[in-house]
């Protein structure tokens, strides 16, 4: 699934290509890619077309667009999905779900004036919906934007307002994280999992973070001391930024850009499927260990549980 740095690389290509433009069709294709929009609130078609698009907005792993009429457009990427800008007349995508045609005609007039918006979704696990917005509980932006001007900045969409925010967004507070996880009782890696703790974070940041401040992903949360803790966080934010300059992590075609790129953090990750690989810290065989349906990639040697 994609994680912070794939979700924000995505954002940062959306942004200019549709702050201020305005949705002028919609053609949905898979209706099962609206699975998360709420009909009896107003037809998804009807909420978009004449609505102008005021930004793009990211908190963890959630996207959404602002619009005009006071609600936004809410995308959440789910295992592959992918949001790819395009000209109009293009051949579909493959697994093409959901398109929106963009008049940028007040946004750029020396530019073509219109685009598309294609959501392309191989597993259909993602989705597209039309949300409510509602104020911050703290009062500060809502999440990233490039844009990061009017009222709407400070407003979330209700689908997303359970959701933390993330250890690269100005208004974390390391504070309260810390806290949060000092009362949990679970291991460290399942609680960096839990999006209402903090957000953003998946199997493979999780497992890079935790390696980089030596950690074991069972460690009780409740055993970390004050350094610790900052060195997590510290990993956390470290790795994250790393991953962002390198477009993200790309195994497959899965996850792409807005113009079809992959990242190519997967040539920086120390630990993520490379069990059997030496450490680069010791040289001890790097492991595999199931959980949670998925896996937990570590060294053996230089991540222990302590008492």
């Amino acid at each position: 699934m994609p994680e912070l740095p794939e979700v924000e690389v995505v954002r940062a290509g959306v942004e200019p290509a549709v702050a201020g433009a305005v949705v002028s069709g919609v053609e949905i294709f898979d209706a099962r890619s609206l699975r998360r929009h709420d009909a009896a609130a107003g037809d998804f078609t009807d909420l978009l077309v004449g609505h102008r698009i005021l930004g793009a907005v990211r908190r963890g792993k959630f996207l959404w667009l602002p619009l005009d009429n006071g609600r936004a457009l809410v995308i959440h990427l789910g295992m592959s999905g992918q949001v790819l800008l395009r000209d109009p007349g293009t051949a579909d995508d493959r697994h093409l779900r959901i398109r929106l045609a963009v008049d940028r005609t007040a946004v750029d007039r020396t530019g073509p004036s219109e685009l598309w918006l294609n959501f392309v979704d191989q597993r259909v696990f993602g989705s597209m919906a039309v949300d409510t917005m509602k104020p911050t509980v703290d009062g500060f932006a809502a999440g990233y934007s490039g844009q990061g001007r009017g009222e709407w900045t400070a407003l979330l969409p209700s689908q997303v307002a359970h959701i933390a925010r993330d250890p690269i967004d100005p208004a974390f507070s390391d504070e309260t994280f810390l806290a949060g996880l000092s009362r949990r009782k679970t291991g460290i890696k399942r609680a960096l999992l839990d999006q209402t703790l903090i957000s953003g974070i998946g199997n493979i940041y999780a497992d890079e973070a935790l390696f980089a401040a030596r950690l074991h992903y069972a460690q009780p949360t409740a055993s970390l001391n004050g350094a610790q803790g900052d060195s997590l966080l510290a990993a956390l934010r470290s790795i994250l930024r790393r991953a962002l300059v390198e477009g993200g992590t790309s195994f497959d075609a899965q996850y792409v850009n807005v113009n079809g790129q992959a990242g190519y953090f997967a040539h920086s990750l120390e630990v993520y499927g490379r069990q059997g690989a030496p450490c680069s810290r010791c040289g001890t065989v790097l492991v595999r260990h199931s959980f949670m349906n998925r896996g937990s990639h570590f060294c053996p040697a230089c991540q222990v549980v302590f008492a």
